[in-house]
């Protein structure tokens, strides 16, 4: 059975996505939960190792991508940042509005990032220009 590009790359970034899901909820666990390090930086340093990983692996694994490695790190860091700003503005909501417990807010906030990312990525920052 012959599967197209397009599902076989949309398999591969889920695939890279629950790894970064998991790198990331499980650094902010450690930061908050065990070293009892602030919401904040907890949340910053665990989407820092989770960007770091999803870069590698999206560049090389899930799209192969040829593109000049400058322009897919700009277009990469751009789709991060304005994903990492709408996840960070839900956080603070849900930290200062809420009764959830932080870590809680920390989870739900990561479906908030992923939802954007994937989006962003897939449209911009992974856009390839032919049929598959």
């Amino acid at each position: 059975m012959k599967y197209s590009k397009s599902l076989i790359q949309f398999i591969k970034f889920g695939i890279v996505g629950v790894s970064n899901t998991l790198l990331t909820a499980f650094v902010i666990w450690l930061l908050l939960k065990v070293l009892h390090s602030s919401d904040y930086l907890s949340n910053f340093i665990g989407y820092i190792v989770g960007l770091t990983n999803s870069f590698i692996w999206n560049r090389k694994w899930t799209f192969e991508s040829k593109t000049k490695l400058s322009v897919t790190i700009f277009k990469f860091i751009l789709t991060f940042a304005i994903s990492y700003l709408f996840q960070l503005g839900n956080l603070y909501l849900l930290l200062h509005f809420s009764t959830i417990d932080p870590y809680v807010c920390q989870l739900i906030s990561i479906v908030v990032y992923t939802c954007i990312n994937f989006v962003l990525n897939k449209y911009y920052t992974f856009k390839t220009h032919q049929k598959d």
